[in-house]
């Protein structure tokens, strides 16, 4: 009998902690996965990034995956980091046999390669249109984000910074 009374009481504060704990959801607090898009303005390679932790190829095309709110909301930030190969066409040196670079050239390339890291403003998007994030790589490790449904080429397209971009012999402090 003590046991049955138990497990009614548990039953009992486990529903009441479950709609307690419906109550506070709402579409304010609702998550969705999105994809992650890299487009680099530079004439450096972008290796890789991460967005708020949610690691990404900084390639072009689209990396699965990074949890957003579903409705924008004030003070929402990402922290980008993200490494840059500034000479992606130098020439190194290949392995005599096999395939690949010589450990020791690559090695040396490689130890030019920087990490950068910066928090931005996510922009605000209407509604739930939210399509993912898109990370524009500018000169000067600078950093756009758009969560924009359009694409790239549509006029509509929020950024409109031209692809190709030399680094100035300084960049503004």
């Amino acid at each position: 009998m003590r046991l049955l009374m138990k497990k009614i009481i548990m039953q009992g504060l486990y529903g009441f902690l479950g709609l307690t704990l419906f109550g506070c959801s709402s579409a304010d607090n609702e998550m969705a996965g999105g994809n992650i898009q890299a487009i680099n303005h530079t004439l450096s390679a972008i290796n890789w990034l991460s967005v708020n932790g949610y690691r990404a190829d900084g390639g072009g095309g689209r990396s699965c995956c990074i949890i957003m709110p579903i409705k924008w909301r004030p003070g929402l930030k990402a922290n980008i980091e993200w490494e840059v190969d500034p000479d992606p066409f130098a020439k190194i040196k290949r392995k005599t046999t096999g395939f690949g670079f010589d450990e020791k050239a690559w090695a040396e390339h490689e130890a030019k390669f920087q990490r950068h890291s910066a928090i931005v403003d996510i922009p605000e998007w209407p509604d739930t249109k939210r399509c993912g994030l898109t990370v524009h790589f500018l000169v000067c490790n600078q950093i756009k984000l758009t969560s924009s449904c359009w694409a790239p080429s549509s006029p509509n397209y929020p950024i409109k910074d031209p692809m190709g971009m030399k680094e100035p012999a300084a960049c503004p402090q």
